[in-house]
């Protein structure tokens, strides 16, 4: 993907999100993290429990007052959008799809009150017939019947009800979409499918996304581009395919040979990689420097070179 001539629809500034400033049980969730995404890509961040991802994309929406740094969406500060009409705005362009389908509809809730609320809040439809039409419409868009909108969540297996979460979102046309670990509850089988939807919808509404994961196979599946985060850091961030087949640094390494291989050959042989963090312990300061074309890694000034060697090794044009 060409990223010269694209436009940055979000751009993550030194993004801090610490819990507890100051106590004994401070929590540096997210620290100094910073990345673009830019428009029509998917963004893929993966890293595993805990390690400030979920937490990103709360504070990217705003669920989260940042302690330090920026959130631009189409260069505004999402930090500094107060009136109710810009925050409404704001809430119709950026929307968010949860990990757990079940938790995030209202069990007394109709599906068809469910994906319409959206539409209420924002008053997209003049009258009941019209606000049934989008209703019907978006069901069938993520592949459920119209007729599902009069049952209520329970009477729904997982990946229909992530569907409904999906045409939720959907429903005030949004710009960009943060999707957190929106497959992780759900069976293998499902998941592709709600994958392959979503890559469909994509391109049919010229989406942006930022898929939140911590399985590295099906985000190299979805993702343009890959962000790998450990401890609330971000280490490196790169092209899906080169950071899936030419990791720089050791934690995507060790992330990588922790997936499963469905050759039950290769998987006996596989051997994973265990991951010592000690480098990231020590006082060096450490920045993303990019060591191939849009390829970047946290390192410190001294360790530069070893990337690049690695960069070289692998076959990239080392800049």
């Amino acid at each position: 993907m060409d990223y010269t001539d694209r436009k940055k629809i979000l751009e993550v500034k030194n993004l801090k999100q610490y819990f507890n400033v100051g106590k004994n049980d401070e929590v540096r969730a997210v620290d100094n993290v910073s990345f673009d995404i830019y428009e029509g890509e998917t963004f893929g961040l993966v890293g595993e429990s805990g390690s400030g991802k979920t937490t990103t994309g709360r504070a990217i929406i705003h669920l989260y007052e940042p302690t330090v740094g920026e959130v631009l969406f189409n260069g505004k500060d999402v930090a500094k959008i107060k009136g109710r009409k810009d925050q409404l705005e704001f809430r119709k362009e950026m929307q968010m799809i949860f990990q757990d389908p079940y938790a995030s509809l209202n069990p007394r809730m109709k599906v068809k009150d469910i994906v319409a609320e959206g539409i209420d809040i924002h008053h997209l439809a003049k009258n009941d017939q019209e606000r049934t039409d989008m209703v019907e419409n978006l069901l069938e868009t993520v592949g459920l019947n119209k007729d599902h909108s009069s049952r209520y969540p329970h009477e729904f297996s997982g990946g229909q009800r992530q569907r409904i979460g999906i045409a939720r979102a959907l429903a005030v046309d949004p710009k960009f979409i943060i999707a957190d670990e929106p497959i992780s509850a759900l069976d293998v089988s499902i998941q592709a499918q709600v994958v392959n939807l979503m890559k469909e919808l994509q391109i049919k509404n010229n989406l942006t996304y930022l898929f939140i994961a911590h399985d590295l196979s099906m985000v190299k599946y979805i993702s343009d581009r890959i962000g790998v985060m450990h401890y609330g850091r971000m280490l490196e961030i790169g092209p899906a395919d080169e950071v899936y087949t030419k990791p720089l640094h050791d934690y995507t390494t060790s992330l990588l040979s922790a997936v499963p291989v469905p050759d039950p050959e290769v998987e006996r042989a596989r051997k994973q990689i265990p991951y010592e963090p000690t480098m990231e312990g020590d006082d060096k300061p450490r920045t993303m420097v990019e060591i191939a074309p849009h390829h970047f890694v946290r390192a410190a000034e001294d360790e530069v070179a070893m990337y690049q060697e690695r960069a070289e090794k692998a076959g990239l044009d080392v800049l």
